[in-house]
């Protein structure tokens, strides 16, 4: 059956151009829904409409008219979908991406971490000095001049000294 659409100097035999009867108009009715997903599926979308279609056909034994067809096609694309929203979003940490200047990274290398210390920060002395306890600072300037610390103030002194080195040792 010639259907119009034939052209003598397509020499592709995978064509579209080539199809006539039942094949033309699945298709037609798979174009028509094709683009209600993304453009790298819709080949595939075309092809499991027209699929379905012919075991449709098959499974009936007489021509499907176009109005069951359309509902066939339009299942089709909903259960794509329905298959798209539930495939799971896991990325994995060792993945590598990469930057607008070409380098990549770790995905593992990108997670804050609460406990990392701000090095531009933490040499700055007015940041540091801010979450110093006031009394360490008055020791501190009792050193820096010279006078003599009371036993409780070098107990004190003793003890930050301490508790820094153990959260530099364990970190």
């Amino acid at each position: 059956m010639t259907t119009g659409l034939a052209h003598p100097e397509d020499d592709n035999p995978l064509s579209y151009t080539r199809l006539d009867g039942e094949w033309l108009t699945w298709y037609k009715v798979a174009h028509r829904f094709e683009h209600k997903v993304p453009r790298q599926d819709r080949g595939d979308i075309r092809h499991n409409i027209i699929i379905e279609l012919s075991k449709a056909r098959k499974r009936d034994g007489k021509p499907i008219l176009v109005k069951r067809a359309y509902r066939i096609a339009s299942l089709v694309v909903a259960l794509y979908w329905r298959q798209e929203t539930r495939k799971p979003l896991m990325v994995s940490l060792d993945d590598s991406i990469t930057n607008g200047d070409g380098d990549t990274t770790e995905l593992i290398d990108t997670i804050a971490d609460d406990k990392a210390i701000d090095l531009s920060a933490w040499l700055d002395a007015k940041t540091w000095l801010l979450g110093c306890p006031i009394r360490l600072i008055e020791i501190a300037h009792k050193r820096i001049n010279g006078q003599i610390l009371t036993h409780g103030e070098r107990t004190y002194l003793y003890k930050w000294r301490k508790r820094e080195q153990k959260s530099l040792i364990c970190g």
